[in-house]
């Protein structure tokens, strides 16, 4: 009788604490939807200020109306997708919080900023190097043969392959960062590993750049540099958590 009392006492405690979970997830992804939704909207409104930053007085056509409206709300969707992502990975760590130590939820709480900055510099550096290089190259040698005639998708789609994994690869370093701090890996597996890391990061540099070896270093150097960075952070990491156990 004392099991069966005991099993109903604990129902409503474990039935409420399912609901408070839902609603604080539904709380997380409704909040972060109407964030999203007004940076869209702001984008949309000002996307005939944005469209000449991003297409750099390159000549492009569109091929119908509707393309006009794909084109635009891409454009739109793209940019507020980036910048509501350090919002919805406070959303998100407020939601794993509770399933967090105190040190884990600091150490999250730290490196949010850090890691949207890195995917910023990634940004930055594929728009400004990576896709002025890749995409005068194929141009060059369209031109010789041919009449070029550029669509406005195809560019914005050759922009954001060019652009969005080379923010992520940015990331790298301080993600590694922070999965030492939580006890997820060390510097000595990362070193073990180093190989694989430097033939995914060539894959990737073989999919985003053409075909001749310029190119490509101009990629994979920085890529290289970044795992390394990754490496030296970790270990720094490391050196920082057994100081603070001394």
């Amino acid at each position: 009788m004392r099991e069966v009392k005991a099993e109903i006492e604990n129902y409503p405690t474990e039935e409420q604490t399912l609901v408070e979970h839902l609603s604080d997830l539904r709380k997380a992804v409704l909040y972060s939807a109407i964030f999203f939704v007004v940076c869209f909207v702001v984008f949309l409104l000002s996307v005939n200020h944005v469209i000449p930053l991003l297409t750099d007085d390159h000549k492009l056509v569109m091929l119908g109306p509707l393309d006009v409206i794909r084109f635009y709300t891409g454009i739109a969707a793209s940019l507020s997708l980036g910048v509501s992502a350090p919002f919805i990975g406070y959303q998100t760590w407020r939601f794993v919080k509770p399933a967090l130590s105190d040190k884990e939820s600091k150490t999250a709480l730290t490196f949010i900023p850090g890691i949207f900055f890195s995917f910023l510099a990634g940004i930055a550096f594929g728009f400004w190097v990576i896709f002025p290089t890749v995409y005068g190259f194929l141009l060059n040698i369209g031109t010789t043969n041919f009449s070029m005639m550029i669509t406005a998708k195809e560019y914005f789609s050759f922009l954001l392959m060019t652009t969005i994994p080379i923010g992520f690869l940015f990331e790298i370093p301080l993600v590694l960062m922070f999965l030492t701090a939580v006890g997820v890996v060390t510097s000595e597996k990362l070193g073990k590993v180093r190989k694989y890391g430097y033939l995914l990061m060539a894959v990737v540099s073989a999919l985003i750049t053409p075909p001749d070896i310029i190119s490509q270093l101009i990629v994979l150097g920085p890529l290289f540099a970044l795992y390394e960075l990754g490496v030296f952070l970790s270990k720094l990491m490391e050196r920082r958590r057994k100081a603070t156990k001394v």
